[in-house]
Parts: C-alpha cells; structure tokens; sequence
C-alpha cells in the first residue's frame, strides 16, 4: 500500500433523483466536479458561485462552502438550494435533477 493511499480524500455518493444517476462526489472538490466527472449533465457558467447557473436543490445532505458568500439568499438556503460549484459534501447527498 502507497502513502498516498493512506491519505486519500474520503467520498461520499451524489445521486439525481428522480433519473437515479449516481457519482462518486469527492470531500475535496466542489459537487458540480465530481457530477461533471461521473457523466452527469449539469450547466454550469462561473464556477464561483455568483452566476447561479448551476443553482439545484438537495433533498438530503448538506454541504459546506469554502467562500463567505456562497450566492443564495437564507430563504434559498433554507429550501434546500445550492451553488454546487462551490459547494463541498459533508456527506452522501441527493439532488433534485436539474430542469432545463
């Protein structure tokens, strides 16, 4: 076994409901990379949480953001949104499918 092994980044699964599409979604990356890298088509623009482009709403989990101000207001965050551009998992989380 490498060192590098031993200290890999945990994951966690990502799934689309209600399509079922899953991904691994990496504690070390923003969602919106570890969708993009399992095949999952999801628009995108800035990549820094301002454009809201990728704006979707998680039904379970929670994620945590690595800027001040992730681009959602308390209501939308209270709902459930989020910028998954900028947003890192905490854990297995589940995503409305994004609506074109």
């Amino acid at each position: 076994m490498s060192n590098d092994s031993l200290f890999a980044p945990p994951f966690f699964i990502a799934k689309c409901e209600p399509s079922g599409q899953q991904v691994d979604a990496w504690a070390d990356q923003p969602l919106l990379d570890s969708l993009e890298s399992g095949g999952v088509d999801w628009p995108s623009s800035c990549r820094n949480g301002t454009c809201r482009t990728c704006l979707g709403q998680m039904v379970s989990g929670s994620v945590h953001y690595e800027i001040e101000w992730p681009g959602l207001t308390p209501e939308e965050k209270a709902e459930g949104y989020v910028l998954p551009c900028c947003a890192y998992p905490d854990g297995d989380v589940v995503l409305k499918d994004h609506e074109f």
